[in-house]
């Protein structure tokens, strides 16, 4: 698979960290029909997670939030890099995001073993068209 990149929006929201809360967001989505091209959840305090959802569809996602009763923030824009891993495929696209000079402020990436991989790249706002651009999308 050649390596592609794409615009992606996400929404995101803060829950209390305890056992079943991202089971049960995700379920919700998945009964609404929403597809997700990638999920995180991350730690943001002692009692705190925030969740990532980077839907295929933001429009369905943002409806099938209100109909779930979901408040989430967004959408917020990052860059989603799909390829063949490879020894040094993320750092190809680092170095053309570098010699720009747009600083990854966050990222995260998975390879699925079978040999491909994605990774999600955020960017500052102001610096997000200019990413965009370097990379082609």
């Amino acid at each position: 698979m050649p390596t592609t990149i794409r615009r992606a929006d996400y929404f995101y929201l803060t829950v209390t960290d305890r056992p079943g809360e991202a089971y049960q967001l995700l379920s919700t989505l998945a009964e609404l029909g929403v597809s997700l091209f990638a999920f995180t959840a991350v730690p943001i305090g002692p009692n705190l997670t925030q969740l990532a959802l980077f839907p295929a569809d933001p429009l369905k996602m943002q409806d099938a939030a209100t109909k779930a009763g979901l408040s989430f923030d967004g959408p917020h824009h990052a860059l989603l890099v799909q390829g063949d891993d490879e020894l040094g495929a993320l750092a190809g696209v680092h170095a053309r995001l570098y010699e720009a000079g747009v600083n990854v402020y966050a990222s995260s990436g998975v390879a699925d073993g079978k040999g491909s991989y994605g990774y999600v790249v955020y960017v500052r706002p102001e610096e997000y068209e200019r990413a965009a651009s370097v990379l082609g999308v």
